[in-house]
């Protein structure tokens, strides 16, 4: 039997693509494997958001190299895929700078695998798959397995916003939304195959629209329908879009039981000169009138959120309004970046780029505001008895780590046969980052 293994950069859609990938080679007869020395196909799933990603991406082609060689040596043939936004962004530069590199696919043709590998097989030739098929690459692809009782669903992919620093929209494309009949579907067989938690994907998961029995659904009539099948115990979604938020998404975390309170609502700037140069379509008054719409619905609702600091002409002035804004909503959580600049994108051509010296000093001075916010808000749960769902083992013996409805991470000792259940835990210490609980 051959082996794969497939080393994932990145986002959380790209987690997804790599199972689906997977799915598609397991059909192909291939099954997955953790050891690269073992492995008859090499596939690096790369992201372009984070920054150098071309570098670390050209790092690991070399590692990889080293176990095609050595596998040579033994008399073993090696295919060295490169899937992923890099790809879609720099597929020719690949190819032309990493010979080793047998296969190059774009996140919209990872179905194509199966094909590109025997057509590979056939010649010998190196191939460069990365454009944009009419057809969704969703229609090809066979449905997978939940390999966790918490696993991820993509219902949306793609963006039309056209963000100044961002390059989703030259490496996924225009927004795309799956079928409401195809989404359950497949939601029902993660169900069926073990799945107790579900998270719903997308670029701009609040998106989505489809239909139903020829009746026009947002992603709140998503999550209603979703919540009626039965074994399926929680749903959550990300990554929403502010000025994409309807009434009737929010209203759902009032009115649907397994739809977890918990909101990511990236804002990445509290200044509105500066989201009016990102390209952000609305501004921190509507941001901050959503989340108060979100806490009358849900008022324990967990809220996180996005941070780029140090973006072309952020004043201090800029800054101190993020600071600002950040002490009136408090956050359970976030994630906060310095501004890099993405080859091709507007921003990176913009004048009055920050030195790196203030972007960090900046960095750091909201990061101590923000963790101060999260370790409030998980002291908070202290003492409190809380479902939480086991989903991993930890790195102690005996120890298990799982996740609350607010997405904290919780650690408790106990038996493994635990694992992938709902168990109701007393919590009882926390830090910045994660729970203890018994």
């Amino acid at each position: 039997m051959p082996f794969i293994y497939i080393k994932t950069f990145g986002c959380q859609m790209n987690i997804y693509d790599s199972a689906r990938m997977l799915g598609a080679f397991e059909k192909l007869g291939y099954q997955a494997t953790n050891k690269k020395e073992e492995a008859d196909v090499l596939l690096l799933n790369t992201c372009h958001i984070r920054e150098k990603a071309s570098e670390k991406l050209f790092s690991e082609i070399g590692r990889l190299n080293e176990v095609k060689k050595q596998r040579k040596q033994e008399g073993k043939d090696t295919l060295l895929i490169v899937a992923g936004c890099v790809v879609q962004a720099e597929g020719s530069e690949i190819l032309e700078r990493a010979h080793a590199v047998d296969i190059a696919v774009g996140p919209q043709n990872y179905h194509q695998l199966p094909e590109l590998v025997t057509r590979y097989n056939r010649r010998k030739g190196r191939i460069l798959e990365a454009h944009f098929p009419a057809a969704s690459k969703f229609d090809f692809l066979p449905p997978i397995k939940a390999n966790s009782a918490s696993v991820f669903l993509a219902v949306q992919e793609g963006c039309d916003k056209f963000c100044s620093y961002c390059v989703v929209p030259y490496t996924r494309g225009c927004e795309y939304s799956r079928s409401a009949t195809e989404i359950l579907e497949e939601a029902k067989g993660l169900v069926e195959t073990g799945a107790q938690e579900i998270m719903l994907l997308g670029q701009n998961v609040n998106c989505w629209r489809g239909e139903k029995n020829g009746q026009k659904m947002d992603l709140g009539d998503l999550i209603v329908s979703l919540s009626e099948i039965d074994g399926l115990e929680r749903i959550r979604y990300t990554t929403s879009y502010p000025s994409e938020m309807t009434q009737n998404l929010i209203d759902a975390h009032r009115d649907v039981p397994k739809l977890m309170p918990y909101i990511h609502l990236p804002i990445q700037s509290g200044s509105n000169t500066v989201l009016k140069a990102m390209n952000r379509h609305y501004t921190t008054d509507t941001y901050e009138e959503i989340i108060a719409r979100f806490r009358k619905a849900r008022p324990d609702i967990a809220v996180s959120s996005d941070f780029i600091v140090g973006f072309p002409g952020e004043t201090e002035e800029d800054f101190e309004q993020t600071l600002s804004l950040v002490k009136r909503v408090r956050y359970a959580s976030s994630f906060s970046f310095k501004y890099s600049p993405r080859p091709g994108t507007p921003a990176s051509f913009m004048k009055n780029q920050i030195p790196e010296p203030v972007k960090t000093e900046r960095l750091i001075r909201l990061q101590q505001v923000l963790l101060e916010q999260q370790k409030e808000f998980n002291q908070n749960t202290v003492g409190k008895i809380l479902p939480v769902l086991l989903v991993e083992k930890g790195k102690e013996k005996g120890q298990l780590t799982g996740y609350t409805p607010y997405l904290q991470p919780t650690h408790v000792k106990m038996n493994s046969r635990f694992l992938n259940t709902i168990q109701s835990l007393k919590i009882t210490g926390a830090s910045a980052t994660s729970l203890t609980s018994e």
